[in-house]
């Protein structure tokens, strides 16, 4: 596409496509319309949305059908910024958020970390160069939902000044076709050659229906072949899986980038949350995870992780600190795991019927220092994992799903090796599925309470702390609330941790708020983030003693922000690993609702 060209010809376009009806232009494939828009957190992409009529006309289809209770989202995209100025008029006071983007790359929709019920291309497939079809294809194939569907306009006829100036190649309906099935799309209708209905005698239209199967696109069933059939001579295979799991599920803000179809993660967070999971299993439990009668790894230096054995799991979280010969010996212990995720699991994980490695790692050498911050730019220096597109959206979507199936493996296994004869009966392998929890039951609610008992004795009267959700006055009996229901999706961050009446607290129970509910309470959300973490008081935070005996406390302050912007932009999708907007913040909060909502289908509250 030549975005000048619409850029200079925007009014006079915008007229043409306005002049003619949503009915008119989309009567081919609308009936599939309604059974679409029926679900009232449909999520939808208007791709080349232009002028905004099919975005308006989605967005208030969605409306009278839902009336109050419409969830429904649309996502309106335009290369050409004065088009999209235009058509962000149209959309006035609707669900639609307009965003500038193109294919093949359609990077800033990517980064959003959602998925489609419908996307919609009206009149764009002609801008896209032939060279470039198959990665586009490819691209849209992983933002549809399972069960989703790609709807393709196909303009036939260009005059050579249209061509020159407008950027625009011959189509295929065959050719389109031919490249949807590689990536696992079946075509739902083609219709015939339609006469333009602007008159224009040179100039023919055809639709293309595409949908993705609702098994997905066969990411699923080869992590489950992993998991369940593949060789396991260690517990190296489920580790990796899991920790890739936990990272698409929890962290939509930890992708550095796409290249193609390969999502690009930071190899020190990988090798992070790989000490993590292994830190109690190995240090606490004593439970062997080789069949070898050495309790020890490869990932287990003498001057690293045996240094650090007086450390939780809980430290090896994102937003922690640490300083001295603990920084230096974590250095030490991050760069061992990068080396044996990259010479062990990922060299053994390969395609089916292939030697070709399905993870890849490109790492850097670090040099270690005694002071070393948990967040996403620290633990980029380590490198690049990468990873196909499918694997990470089957985590992202499936997680709930595949996790049973990883640690039910992950205990046999265990069960099985020598070192752990005592747990081979069924009745003593509970041990073992305790032992693989993710989170220690003390990184929950503790360290927000004694803030909020903090802050209730330095307040001045009149900024009594209030429930997020009912604007009471919180005085005595009060609850901390995990605003994402951690029963759902495990989160323990400072941004999701929020003052809540204890009534409250019990209607909400494990229910995702709406997201009318979120917004109303953004003041006072975005307040007590403020005033608990953000804001630059000299009040003591509830770190550590050893922090607290060599630090003073607008040092702490400092590290107590750092930190919780640390947890919520690799958390939460669509954020930058340097955002200090607690608007953004916000935004990307919204988004996450969106996420859980479409994934596990959870209550409303």
């Amino acid at each position: 596409m030549a975005p000048q060209f619409y850029n200079d010809n925007a009014n006079e376009l915008a007229q043409q496509y306005l002049s003619k009806s949503f009915e008119e232009v989309h009567q081919s494939w609308s009936e599939f319309l309604p059974g679409i828009i029926k679900n009232p957190h449909a999520r939808i992409l208007d791709l080349g949305a232009g002028s905004g009529r099919d975005a308006k006309y989605i967005a208030q289809l969605a409306i009278q059908t839902h009336r109050d209770k419409n969830n429904t989202q649309v996502f309106a995209v335009e290369p050409a910024d004065m088009l999209a100025e235009l058509g962000a008029r149209q959309t006035s006071g609707l669900k639609v958020k307009w965003l500038t983007d193109s294919l093949p790359a359609l990077s800033i929709i990517t980064k959003q970390e959602v998925s489609f019920d419908l996307i919609l291309l009206s009149a764009v497939w002609m801008h896209i160069p032939i060279s470039d079809r198959a990665r586009s294809i490819r691209k849209l194939a992983n933002l549809l939902k399972p069960g989703g569907k790609l709807v393709i306009s196909l303009r036939h006829g260009q005059t050579d000044e249209e061509r020159q100036t407008r950027k625009m190649h011959n189509v295929c309906a065959d050719e389109l076709k031919s490249l949807a099935a590689g990536v696992g799309l079946f075509t739902l209708l083609e219709t015939a050659k339609e006469a333009d209905k602007l008159g224009r005698n040179h100039v023919s239209w055809q639709t293309v229906v595409l949908q993705m199967p609702d098994d997905g696109t066969g990411a699923f069933p080869f992590i489950r072949h992993v998991a369940l059939n593949d060789g396991k001579s260690a517990t190296h295979k489920l580790a990796l899986l899991r920790v890739l799991l936990r990272i698409a599920d929890g962290h939509a803000g930890a992708v550095l980038r796409r290249e193609g179809d390969r999502v690009i993660l930071p190899v020190g967070l990988i090798a992070l949350y790989w000490c993590h999971q292994y830190k109690d299993l190995i240090d606490t439990h004593k439970i062997f995870q080789t069949p070898n009668k050495s309790p020890n790894m490869g990932f287990m230096k003498a001057n690293g992780w045996h240094k650090l054995t007086h450390r939780t799991a809980s430290d090896y979280c994102i937003g922690n600190l640490f300083t001295g010969d603990d920084a230096i010996a974590l250095h030490k212990t991050i760069t061992s795991a990068v080396s044996n995720i990259k010479t062990m699991p990922c060299r053994f994980i390969t395609q089916p019927n292939s030697h070709q490695p399905v993870f890849e790692v490109a790492s850097k050498t670090v040099k270690a220092k005694d002071s070393i911050f948990l967040d996403l730019q620290t633990l980029a220096q380590w490198g690049e994992f990468s990873l196909p597109e499918a694997t990470w959206l089957a985590f992202n979507r499936y997680a709930c799903w595949i996790e049973p199936v990883l640690v039910s493996e992950w205990v046999k296994t265990m069960a099985s090796y020598a070192g752990n004869s005592h747990y081979k009966s069924p009745e003593k392998q509970y041990h073992l599925h305790q032992a693989l929890n993710w989170l220690e039951p003390k990184r929950t609610t503790t360290e927000v309470r004694n803030r909020f008992d903090q802050l209730k004795e330095v307040l001045p009267a009149q900024e009594q702390i209030r429930c997020v959700w009912s604007q009471k006055s919180l005085k005595q009996k009060y609850d901390i609330d995990h605003s994402m229901p951690f029963a759902r999706w495990p989160n323990n961050d400072l941004w999701n941790l929020l003052p809540t009446d204890s009534k409250i607290n019990n209607q909400k129970s494990d229910r995702l708020p709406t997201e009318q509910k979120l917004k109303q309470a953004k003041a006072s959300i975005q307040h007590w983030w403020q005033i608990a973490w953000l804001d630059d008081t000299n009040i003591l935070t509830n770190q550590s003693a050893f922090l607290k005996s060599v630090k003073p406390a607008a040092l702490l302050k400092n590290e107590q922000r750092q930190r919780f912007f640390a947890e919520a932009n690799i958390a939460l999708p669509g954020l930058s690993s340097d955002n200090s907007s607690v608007d953004d913040l916000f935004e990307a909060l919204m988004m996450q609702r969106g996420r859980l909502k479409e994934m596990q289908q959870l209550a409303d509250w």
